[in-house]
């Protein structure tokens, strides 16, 4: 047990192979026909893997990184919860809950939001005949994110009135955004609730999933607003430091999940609330977040590569659990990415879907992928778990 050693930011690691499950169902989602369906099941999977043709690999090489790395997540949460019971026992956590610090505790909803998303992955794809009773799991879907947006709730209000009340939050120790995984964990919880907020045939669970989901996007947008400023004004004044320097890129995941969660409401509206939507504002709002997304990332490797980050925190022994912060935003913008020329750009017509330039478009979103997996299996190995 690693007790006073111990960070909750370890949650990250579990959350990026529960991340890296989810995205490459993301090729399934968008490569294979799935007509009258929302999303790509194994009603529609299994029959293309029979076909022995190009998409019939594309679907095993999938699957296969699917389940093990749905695998290395459970295995990792399990790992996570145990070592986190012992760190609550020590004396040190006492004075950890009076810190900055305070706030990587929601680490663990946001990981635990992911373990719902990565089983309905798995129950998708892998139980034949699930989507015919899907509308039975929507409640139970619903009822699973409001529990962790309850904890998640309960995590920041202890954090946030303390310091409030107290008035001890220290600035110089905060020049960075590590602070922002509040707003990670909300935008997490927010994108649960549209899920069943746009598919659900049903009014009632149509209407409970949007609703949630714009109650935590809201939280998640007005935290954002705060803690972005207050984030650049203390590293103007102090500098960031070389350890939390991947905080920069928190704002990928972030603007991933709240993107997604804007489309999904966007369609929960057009399928019950009979709003006529336009594809071209798809493409606005996708081109709109990968810009922001491309802007941070080339922002955030400059700052690392001028403080030799990665040279320091992942070609050499030394550890750091803020490293595990890496992970998040590959997959985050590979997601997206599909998202962008899914949506965004085939829904509008500007390319043809399985056309050269469709899979052109993929090229780099798919290098960002295969650098998040390598990087995961480096810093999953560094760190022996």
């Amino acid at each position: 047990m690693l007790k006073e050693k111990y960070s909750p930011l370890y949650f990250l690691l579990s959350l990026g192979a529960g991340g890296l499950s989810v995205s490459f169902y993301m090729y399934l989602m968008f490569l294979i026909p799935h007509e009258g369906v929302p999303i790509t099941t194994f009603d529609f999977a299994y029959p293309i893997l029979l076909k022995g043709n190009w998409l019939s690999f594309a679907t095993a090489f999938s699957m296969v990184f699917i389940i093990g790395f749905a695998f290395l997540h459970f295995k990792l949460l399990i790992w996570n919860i145990k070592q986190y019971n012992a760190f609550k026992q020590t004396d040190f956590f006492k004075s950890f809950k009076n810190s900055n610090d305070e706030v990587t505790l929601m680490a663990l909803p946001l990981t635990y939001t992911m373990t719902i998303n990565v089983c309905f992955v798995l129950g998708a794809l892998f139980v034949p005949g699930l989507w015919s009773v899907v509308e039975y799991l929507f409640p139970i879907a619903l009822l699973g994110f409001a529990a962790v947006g309850y904890y998640g709730i309960k995590i920041f209000m202890e954090y946030f009135s303390r310091l409030l009340v107290t008035g001890n939050f220290d600035c110089t120790t905060s020049n960075n955004l590590s602070q922002m995984i509040s707003i990670f964990a909300f935008s997490m919880i927010a994108v649960g609730f549209a899920s069943p907020g746009a598919m659900s045939h049903h009014m009632e669970i149509n209407a409970i999933g949007i609703f949630g989901a714009i109650f935590f996007c809201a939280i998640a947008i007005l935290l954002l607003l705060i803690k972005l400023i207050l984030g650049f004004k203390n590293m103007f004044e102090h500098g960031i430091g070389s350890e939390p320097s991947p905080s920069l890129w928190i704002i990928i995941p972030i603007l991933t999940l709240l993107g997604i969660t804007l489309i999904r409401i966007n369609f929960g509206l057009e399928h019950q609330f009979n709003q006529t939507s336009n594809n071209s504002s798809l493409f606005t709002l996708t081109s709109f977040i990968v810009a922001l997304q491309i802007i941070f990332g080339i922002l955030g490797f400059k700052v690392m590569k001028k403080l030799n980050y990665f040279e320091e925190f992942i070609q050499t022994d030394k550890k750091s659990a803020t490293s595990f912060a890496l992970i998040c935003p590959g997959v985050a913008f590979f997601v997206f990415g599909i998202f962008f020329i899914n949506f965004g750009l085939n829904f509008n017509g500007i390319i043809d879907k399985y056309s050269f330039a469709y899979f052109l478009f993929h090229i780099p979103f798919m290098f960002v992928h295969y650098k998040t997996v390598i990087y995961f299996f480096k810093l999953k190995n560094k760190f022996s778990l």
